[in-house]
């Protein structure tokens, strides 16, 4: 009879979770590919530059924010920036902002874990996004950087600036460019939204609630910075790890752990660390990483002292 509530517990949370996961997606990725479309890297560049240089990682930061990059397109465009002359300590914010403080993860965020909770969340992140700029070009960074070459160019290119024809013909191609980048990307990770809403469901249908307090919940001081180290190999992307985040909440782990293992894996994960390694020395790197882990942590432990 146990297995059997659990089970329907699980079935439960899975289709609910799987529902509101796919509606907002798909409504999601409709706006950040219409973003991706009308901002280009040369848009990128000249917001960079513009402001005085104690604001440029403000800028950087803000940018990274509402410019929706995975670590897969935000890496060339990184390259392209430095290559261009954009400022390093603004495209450094630019870097560590866009993965972890982007539309989609804040939306995310405000639907699964509260108004308060993503406010929070944003402002601890935009501040360490300027301050890890500021901190790491005042550390000597910028020779660092590796002379990559940027190899060949892909339909991603093609931004609203690029296209020829009248204004509504310019803004058609967009939109139709849009649609056409939503379901492709929509069929690419659905799989990893099968896979996060399962594992959550089974978080929440069968791990005891004694077991996760008692390993990852506010009385254990040591699950944030665990946390953080955990989220790196963990994460994959932002929608496997929102609702497995969220079952762990909900089943007894600290919001601080549950923040740590977020920022810990969305901002220094696998992939991403592999590719800022063709682009920067390995003093840098580490720098990079450890700056993440830092943040990580203390977020986490303010989210326990802050946030109930």
């Amino acid at each position: 009879m146990f297995e059997i509530n659990n089970l329907t517990v699980a079935l439960d949370f899975f289709k609910l979770i799987m529902g509101e996961l796919i509606a907002l997606f798909i409504g999601i990725s409709f706006l950040v590919a219409l973003l991706q479309r009308y901002i280009s890297k040369e848009t990128i560049k000249k917001v960079l530059t513009k402001p005085k240089k104690g604001f440029q990682n403000i800028f950087g930061a803000a940018l990274g924010a509402i410019t929706p990059f995975c670590s897969c397109s935000t890496i060339p465009i990184l390259v392209g920036l430095f290559k261009s002359g954009a400022p390093f300590g603004g495209t450094i914010s630019f870097l560590i902002s866009s993965p972890i403080l982007n539309p989609m993860i804040i939306i995310l965020f405000i639907k699964f874990f509260g108004v308060k909770t993503t406010v929070i969340y944003a402002i601890f992140t935009f501040i360490f996004a300027v301050l890890a700029g500021i901190i790491l070009e005042k550390m000597g960074m910028e020779d660092q950087i590796k002379n990559v070459a940027i190899k060949g160019a892909s339909d991603e290119a093609i931004t609203y600036d690029v296209i020829s024809g009248t204004k509504g013909e310019r803004h058609a191609k967009v939109f139709k460019l849009a649609l056409k980048d939503t379901f492709s990307l929509f069929l690419k990770v659905l799989p990893f939204l099968f896979v996060g809403a399962g594992v959550g469901a089974f978080i929440y249908g069968f791990v005891p609630e004694s077991f996760i307090a008692k390993v990852a919940g506010p009385e254990n001081l040591f699950a944030v910075p665990v946390s953080a180290i955990i989220g790196v190999p963990m994460y994959v992307r932002t929608e496997t790890m929102i609702p497995i985040a969220k079952a762990l909440n909900a089943s007894g782990m600290s919001i601080g752990a549950i923040m740590a293992l977020i920022i810990g894996g969305a901002g220094a994960s696998i992939p991403e660390v592999t590719l800022l390694n063709t682009i920067f020395k390995k003093k840098m790197v580490i720098a990079f990483v450890v700056s993440v882990f830092l943040v990580a942590t203390i977020s986490g432990y303010m989210f326990n002292l802050f946030v109930i």
